[in-house]
């Protein structure tokens, strides 16, 4: 659900007062908590630190993120793969042939070349 058009997007003061009389080339990591904000044309170019609950994600606002939450870019969940066991065994057995591969051609000696 958005929110009213009547009331106007929701950006942090606090953010914007971080942001008077800065340039984004010498302004650099500007940290915030304020996950909720959304990204407002004045932030073009500045590097927020978007903390995810452990650390500050650095985050360059580009063109495309207008509109968007910052909390959207600095996601709070780490992605553990799937698999247990017998994908780390095929894994292993991906990587050992990749090696022996790059041995072999190494080991090769390169064909003269015939005029």
């Amino acid at each position: 659900m958005s929110r009213s058009l009547k009331k106007g997007p929701y950006v942090d003061q606090k953010l914007l007062k971080k942001l008077t009389d800065k340039k984004p080339a010498t302004a650099g990591v500007i940290k915030t908590w304020a996950r909720a904000s959304q990204i407002a044309p004045e932030f073009l170019g500045f590097t927020f630190g978007v903390h995810n609950g452990k650390q500050h994600v650095d985050v360059l606002v580009t063109e495309d993120m207008v509109g968007h939450r910052l909390g959207e870019f600095s996601p709070t969940k780490k992605f553990v793969r799937h698999g247990g066991k017998m994908q780390k065994e095929l894994e292993q057995k991906r990587k050992d042939s990749e090696i022996a591969a790059a041995k072999a051609a190494k080991a090769a000696p390169a064909a003269p070349k015939k005029k």
